[in-house]
């Protein structure tokens, strides 16, 4: 299974708009990160882990020709603005995309793209297919994917564990009876959003925790504001088993 770090950064983006702190205004390219989504290939499928509105710039970056699904952890702006560009694999490729979330999320798709699903279809709106996530199991083209579920504040969020790789981003809590889901995961990625506590993310020193109670192999840190810090001062501070994640950052799991 190979996963590409499409995006790295939280809502914002890294750098911000008219923001010129250190890591805003830095030259290494690792201190650049467009909104949070990965990339997952594994056994001839493509499956992208949400689509923010720097998708097209992804899909472009990565020359990415195909895609197979779309799944979405939840309904916020930054994970899935993107999704009208699909239409571009919809001409090219004169196929329906698969997407699937939970109920908020496709409630939320409804209500940002009402021009998808209007009785007559709409000359140029994306071809999708919903699938509703309501277990805690899923099956795509013959790969299984365990739901993990967790909050984002008081919002229901899902992340995604395939094989020995495990996928959160945007929570700032997991039950316990969750977290078993993650045990015995090679590689655990994980948002924290900054150094100090924050509402609905994880800060960093809480992601340590969680990652020093689950002891995978290697965590990556992702869905990273400016406040974190430089790149590679946080990363030279980290146990070595924990890395900040990066746009464009592949791993072999």
């Amino acid at each position: 299974m190979k996963v590409t770090f499409l995006g790295t950064g939280t809502s914002t983006g890294v750098p911000v708009i008219a923001c010129n702190c250190p890591v805003c205004i830095s030259h290494n390219p690792r201190d650049k990160r467009f909104r949070s989504s990965i990339m997952i290939e594994m056994e001839g499928s493509n499956f992208i882990i949400d689509c923010g509105p720097d998708f097209r710039f992804q899909m472009l970056k990565h020359r990415v020709d195909n895609i197979d699904a779309i799944l979405f952890t939840h309904e916020h702006r930054d994970h899935i603005a993107g999704l009208d560009d699909i239409r571009a694999f919809n001409y090219i490729l004169n196929k329906t995309i698969d997407i699937y979330g939970t109920e908020d999320v496709i409630a939320a798709i409804k209500t940002e793209f009402p021009y998808i699903f209007t009785e007559t279809r709409f000359f140029s709106a994306p071809q999708i297919k919903i699938h509703k996530i309501d277990s805690d199991t899923l099956e795509i083209n013959g790969v299984k994917i365990i739901v993990i579920h967790a909050m984002h504040n008081k919002m229901p969020v899902i992340g995604f564990r395939i094989n020995d790789f495990s996928y959160i981003t945007d929570a700032n809590y997991i039950s316990p009876e969750e977290m078993k889901k993650l045990e015995n995961s090679k590689i655990i990625v994980i948002n924290a959003l900054r150094n100090s506590k924050h509402v609905s993310h994880f800060s960093l020193g809480e992601a340590i925790e969680i990652i020093n109670e689950l002891k995978p192999d290697t965590a990556y840190i992702t869905h990273i504001s400016h406040f974190l810090g430089l790149h590679d001062e946080v990363n030279a501070r980290l146990p070595e088993n924990i890395r900040l994640a990066h746009d464009n950052l592949v791993i072999q799991v």
